[in-house]
């Protein structure tokens, strides 16, 4: 018969060890994030002489139901943050986000969105954190849309006489907001 001698030093390291096993057992599993960031760009429409943020996440887990996506985005023309808050549909697996209009996109320069994802009771599920940059300044849109109403019409305000201006006026941001 073996006798299992238990020194002071293997009590210790056998303690440790229960120890570290216990605390394993007890961290709770969040699992992976419900969303991934799939896309992100500025889109100019210069028809209608606007320009947006575009966010496009793809779903890779489930959310609960009632579960909501709020994007903070930074206002490039400065001042309070631009926040829209849609509701995340079980059966979509893509979720578009698109700022209000915009105006004082500069080149170059990183504008910051963050996007949480939050749960029914308003618990934070997930928190992105990216920037969107633009190879493009905002005044290459025209000052004033082209066209108005449902059928394109021609904006008088811009084709005077239904003639087109031989320049046309493009978009301005002050420098003190950019």
């Amino acid at each position: 018969m073996t006798r299992l001698i238990v020194t002071p030093r293997l009590a210790v390291v056998t303690s440790l060890l229960a120890a570290l096993l216990g605390l394993a057992a007890c961290q709770r599993e969040t699992g992976p994030d419900p969303l991934e960031l799939t896309g992100k760009m500025f889109v100019f429409n210069y028809r209608l002489a606007y320009a947006t943020y575009l966010i496009t996440l793809t779903k890779t887990e489930p959310v609960p139901d009632g579960s909501i996506v709020m994007a903070t985005f930074e206002n490039p023309a400065g001042g309070a943050p631009l926040v829209l808050e849609r509701k995340l549909f079980q059966q979509l697996d893509k979720v578009v986000l698109e700022s209000p209009d915009i105006t004082c996109v500069r080149k170059e320069r990183p504008y910051r969105v963050t996007i949480d994802v939050k749960g029914p009771d308003g618990s934070v599920l997930q928190t992105l954190e990216t920037s969107v940059t633009s190879d493009l300044d905002q005044d290459i849109l025209p000052a004033k849309a082209l066209i108005v109403g449902p059928a394109y019409d021609k904006n008088p305000e811009v084709f005077k006489d239904g003639k087109t201006p031989e320049h046309f006026e493009t978009a301005k941001c002050g420098t003190e907001n950019g």
